[in-house]
């Protein structure tokens, strides 16, 4: 029970969240030290695929190992606090000894711009700061695949579906990703994440597996995720967020709209986004990618974007010696017949918006274009 108290808590998580510019940002995260931590800068040690560089989340995670006790790590509140490390992490090349065929020079250069250009914004944006946050809140979206020593950091409405398709497979719960159906990967619990081991395991994999994140231009996820979740019938995003958003913010709502919540329209969606007084929380689908993965703090090999997704993923595959027959799946995971999410669909739904409203929209996923290099978009 405290455990999961604290976890709940997220007054200490480091707010990564920009503000307008010319605005001052104000320190958002807890001073206060755990018990058993000392005030010390951690070295790094070693790493599979950084050439002797470990990931600096996964060091503290060591080091806490090593300065508890066999009582002290049986405990609860050593487990759940992170002390930051200064930031951003080192960058290192990718191990790509396991890459075969000349095809892969020019997706592998690209993946050294996006990573170097992650991490130079890191440096500029965070320079010299700790961080202290919830260790476990901070992997809660990674999954492990343990066959060929893979973490992967879940982000939704960026091909996350075929990508645990892939991990069951290479873990060996499944002969083809295309075989595994839409509520077997997302509710099947077939796939283990990071936050349910303990903390020698989460250090161990952290400091020794390939991570990786994939990511998609922000506004098309936002539009592709509320297409997804509101434009179809759905049993759980309709009585939940489509019930609470149409009572706030659609004036004179008819009885059937406030009672099954179906019908949401895109601007009303938007206002629920930027309200600060949110009638209900945020969902991962739309959540900034800088808080579901926290690109600045733990150290990703390997960035794919969607837009670019088949390639990047069968190079990743290469990388971490997946076997030869295994590609990434090409096919939609649910609404096959529905048009993709694309630029031109983009800009006919932030058509409902006014300009105000499609710039606080960018705003609100101001880091993540940052972050990953993606053009703004014409507000």
């Amino acid at each position: 029970m405290m455990l999961c108290c604290k976890l709940c808590s997220f007054s200490c998580l480091q707010d990564f969240t920009l503000p307008p510019l010319g605005k001052r940002r104000r320190t958002a995260w807890s001073r206060s030290v755990p018990p058993g931590l000392r005030k010390h800068e951690m070295t790094l040690l070693g790493s599979r695929h950084w050439h002797g560089k470990a990931d600096p989340l996964g060091v503290v995670a060591a080091s806490l190992v090593s300065q508890l006790s066999e009582q002290q790590k049986m405990s609860e509140p050593p487990f759940s606090w992170f002390r930051g490390v200064y930031l951003p992490p080192a960058l290192h090349p990718l191990n790509q000894t396991l890459v075969k065929g000349g095809r892969w020079q020019a997706v592998g250069s690209t993946q050294e711009r996006r990573r170097s250009f992650l991490h130079d914004f890191c440096r500029k944006q965070h320079g010299r700061k700790k961080l202290h946050s919830h260790l476990l809140h901070l992997v809660s979206r990674i999954y492990v695949e343990d066959r060929h020593k893979v973490l992967y950091c879940e982000v939704p409405k960026a091909g996350c579906s075929n990508w645990k398709r892939v991990l069951m497979v290479l873990n060996g719960l499944a002969a083809s990703a295309h075989n595994i159906s839409h509520d077997d990967v997302h509710y099947g619990k077939h796939l283990r994440r990071l936050d349910s081991y303990d903390l020698e395991g989460i250090s161990r994999r952290l400091n020794t597996y390939t991570k990786t994140i994939f990511v998609r231009d922000p506004m098309e996820r936002l539009v592709s995720a509320f297409r997804d979740k509101f434009e179809h019938p759905n049993s759980y995003y309709h009585p939940v967020f489509g019930k609470a958003i149409i009572k706030k913010y659609r004036q004179d709502a008819e009885e059937e709209a406030l009672k099954t919540g179906s019908g949401v329209k895109f601007r009303e969606f938007i206002q629920y986004l930027l309200d600060s007084h949110r009638p209900i929380g945020m969902d991962i689908h739309w959540e900034q990618v800088s808080k579901l993965c926290h690109p600045c703090l733990i150290s990703y090999d390997f960035i794919g974007k969607f837009e670019t997704l088949e390639e990047d993923a069968n190079y990743f595959l290469q990388l971490v010696g997946a076997p030869a027959e295994l590609k990434f799946p090409r096919f939609k995971d649910r609404h096959s017949s529905d048009e993709r999410t694309s630029p031109e669909v983009v800009r006919q739904y932030l058509k409902e918006l006014s300009e105000e409203e499609r710039q606080l929209t960018y705003d609100f996923y101001y880091l993540d274009y940052l972050m990953f290099n993606y053009t703004s978009p014409a507000v």
